[in-house]
C-alpha cells in the first residue's frame, strides 16, 4: 500500500478530501463518489459532541427537513451515513460559493441579476412552505451559487416543521440572524413562519440591489428598534418597481405584509420569470434518520493514518480538486477567486513555512497556536462576529514541495478578506513561482 493511499479516509463509497468549511458543531469536507466520480460535500458531525451538547433533535430535524425538500434551488441531500463515532450527511457540492461573496466583491448587483436570484429564492421558499418547512435563517451567507449561476438554499439547521407549531398555530422560538429577522419574531408573541421568511427575502433583495443592509446598528437593542419602525431609505439606483415590492415585503405588520402568491404576481418580480421544471418526489422516507443515531446503520469507515513528525500527504484527488491546470503555482488563488480559503505552494522546508506564517500573522494582530503541522491564528480583537480565527495546515506534495491551506474557522467574512490581502503580501517570499513569473 502506498503512502498516499494510507493518508486517505474512506466513508462507504466516498473518498473524503479537504475541508470546505468549519462550524461550531460540524466540518464540511469535499469528497468523491468512487463509483461515479461525482464530487459531493460531506457534513461531518461527532456523535459524542452531539450527545454532549444535546443536539440530537436539532440535527435530526435538519436531516429530515432536507429529505423533504427536493427542489432545483435547494442544496440536495443524497444520503446519510454513520460510523460508531460520526454522522455523515452527503450533500450536493455547489462550486460557486456564497451569494454573499458576490455582494462583497461587486458592492451591489445589477437589477436583472438580483431579480433572477430573488425569483429562484422565492420559488424555492414557496416550495419549502408547501412542504411545511420554514427556513428561519435566510441570508446571503446561506445562499450558494452553482457553476451555472443558479441559486441554492443551504443550512436548514434552524428550520421548523409543522410539529413545531404550538396550539395557536404559530412558532415561538426566537432564532435567525438579527439583521434579517422579522420584527414579530423578536417580540416573543408567536409568529407565522411563512411571513417571517418573506421578510428575510425582502432584506436579501434590498442587500442585493443596494450592497448594504436596510437596518443595521452595532447595538442590538438599537437595531431591533430600527427593525420595528421599518423606515426604509432607498438609494436612487433602485427602480420604482423594486422599491414598491421591497416596501411590501418589509411591512412591519405581518398581517399586511405581501404573501408569496402575491409576490409571484408582482409586475417587477415577473419580468423574465422562468419557474423551474422538476419532478416532485411525493414519497419521502425519513426512517433512516433515527437509524443514524441508534447505531443500526452499517457503514465502512477507514480512518486517516497519521505520519508522525511529517506533514500529511496532499493526495492526488485533493490536488486535482484545487488546481486550475497542471501548474501547481495555480494553487495561489487570484484575488477574484478567493472565498473562505487560501492555498499556496512553497519549496521552503515546512518548519520555515511555519515560522514565516507566525512572523506575518503576529503583526496583523493574531495569536498563533501550533500542533505539529497544524496552526490556529486567533485574532486578538473582537470584530463584527466575534474574534476572527484562521485554521492552517501544511501538506506534503513531494519531498521538496508543500501546499499550505488556510481557511476561515470563525469570524466575519469581510474581516477575513482584509486579512487575506495583508497576509498574502507578507508571505510572497516563500510562495513558489514558475521561472517566467520570477523573472517579471
Amino acid at each position: 500500500m502506498s503512502k498516499e493511499s494510507t493518508s486517505r479516509t474512506r466513508v462507504g463509497k466516498y473518498e473524503v478530501g479537504r475541508v470546505l468549511g468549519e462550524g461550531t458543531f460540524a466540518k464540511v469536507r469535499l469528497a468523491k463518489n468512487l463509483e461515479t466520480g461525482q464530487q459531493v460535500a460531506i457534513k461531518v458531525f461527532d456523535k459524542h459532541k452531539i450527545l454532549k451538547d444535546q443536539l440530537t433533535q436539532q440535527i435530526k430535524r435538519e436531516i429530515s427537513t432536507m429529505k423533504l425538500i427536493k427542489h432545483p434551488n435547494v442544496v440536495q441531500l443524497y444520503e446519510i451515513l454513520a460510523s460508531k463515532t460520526k454522522v455523515y450527511i452527503v450533500l450536493e457540492y455547489v462550486t460557486g460559493g456564497e451569494l454573499f461573496n458576490k455582494i462583497a466583491y461587486k458592492g451591489r448587483l445589477k437589477e436583472d441579476e438580483a431579480r433572477k436570484y430573488v425569483q429562484q429564492l422565492i420559488n424555492a421558499v414557496d416550495y419549502c412552505h408547501s412542504r411545511g418547512v420554514y427556513h428561519r435563517d435566510l441570508k446571503p451567507e446561506n445562499l450558494l451559487v452553482d457553476g451555472n449561476g443558479n441559486l441554492k438554499i443551504s443550512d436548514f439547521g434552524l428550520s421548523a416543521l409543522p410539529q413545531h407549531l404550538r396550539e395557536d398555530g404559530l412558532l415561538h422560538t426566537t432564532c435567525g440572524t438579527p439583521n434579517y429577522v422579522a420584527p414579530e419574531v423578536i417580540v416573543h408573541k408567536g409568529y407565522d413562519g411563512a411571513k417571517a421568511d418573506v421578510w428575510s427575502c425582502g432584506i436579501i433583495l434590498f442587500v442585493l440591489l443596494g450592497g448594504y443592509l436596510p437596518f443595521d446598528d452595532s447595538n442590538l437593542l438599537s437595531l431591533y428598534k430600527k427593525i420595528h419602525k421599518a423606515e426604509l431609505r432607498f438609494p436612487l439606483c433602485f427602480s420604482s418597481g423594486a422599491r414598491k415590492l421591497i416596501s411590501m415585503m418589509l411591512n412591519p405588520d405581518p398581517q399586511l405584509r405581501i404573501t408569496i402568491p402575491e409576490i409571484l404576481e408582482d409586475s417587477w418580480f415577473k419580468a423574465n420569470y422562468r419557474p423551474p421544471k422538476f419532478a416532485e418526489i411525493m414519497d419521502i422516507d425519513v426512517e433512516d434518520v433515527a437509524a443514524v443515531f441508534s447505531g443500526s446503520l452499517d457503514c465502512l469507515v477507514t480512518e486517516d493514518e497519521q505520519r508522525p513528525g511529517r506533514p500529511a500527504f496532499f493526495n492526488a484527488f485533493k490536488l486535482i480538486s484545487l488546481s486550475k491546470g497542471l501548474n501547481l503555482s495555480g494553487l495561489f488563488e487570484k484575488k477574484e477567486d478567493k472565498q473562505h480559503e487560501l492555498h499556496f505552494t512553497s519549496t521552503h522546508p515546512a518548519p520555515e513555512i511555519i515560522s514565516k506564517i507566525e512572523e506575518v500573522a503576529k503583526p496583523l494582530g493574531f495569536n498563533v497556536w501550533r500542533q505539529n503541522y497544524k496552526m490556529r491564528l486567533h485574532g486578538l480583537k473582537a470584530g463584527r462576529k466575534g474574534h476572527l480565527s484562521i485554521a492552517s495546515e501544511i501538506f506534503e506534495v513531494a519531498p521538496s514541495l508543500f501546499v499550505v491551506e488556510l481557511r476561515k474557522a470563525a469570524g466575519d467574512t469581510l474581516e477575513y478578506h482584509n486579512f487575506y490581502e495583508n497576509f498574502t503580501k507578507g508571505i510572497k517570499d516563500i510562495v513558489w513561482k514558475r521561472e517566467e513569473e520570477a523573472e517579471l
